[in-house]
């Protein structure tokens, strides 16, 4: 009888921690997409400023898309840029919505462990 009980509390547990691990999981995946959205968000607000500070100011620059350069007109590629961010901004803003979500939801699940263990189920 105390082992089918020990068996099934050990399934709870197991339950619980493999539930904590995947929303601790989809919380970790999300702050790095989000440091990733980051960097590139960055990357072209560099862009953007080279453009700027450029003393050339030459009609076309030369635009990088994975591996290969084209040359493209300068105000075309400030937009293309600008739009960009625009984009990775509402991204990220998305995902830090989630995010705060998800975290909750993590906490909570924590919680519920920690008011469970509090009251004794099995003295061995």
């Amino acid at each position: 009888m105390a082992q089918v009980a020990l068996g099934s509390e050990a399934e709870r547990v197991l339950l619980y921690l493999s539930e904590v691990e995947e929303l601790a999981e989809e919380v970790l995946a999300d702050k790095q997409q989000i440091v990733d959205l980051d960097l590139k968000r960055n990357q072209n607000r560099e862009a953007l400023r080279a453009l700027q500070r450029d003393p050339s100011q030459s009609d076309k620059v030369m635009v990088c898309f994975g591996n290969m350069f084209i040359k493209l007109p300068r105000p075309r590629t400030k937009d293309m840029i600008q739009r960009d961010q625009e984009h990775l901004d509402e991204e990220i803003e998305k995902l830090r919505k989630q995010l705060k979500g998800k975290v909750s939801r993590l906490l909570e699940a924590q919680e519920c462990d920690r008011t469970a263990s509090s009251t004794p189920l099995l003295h061995l």
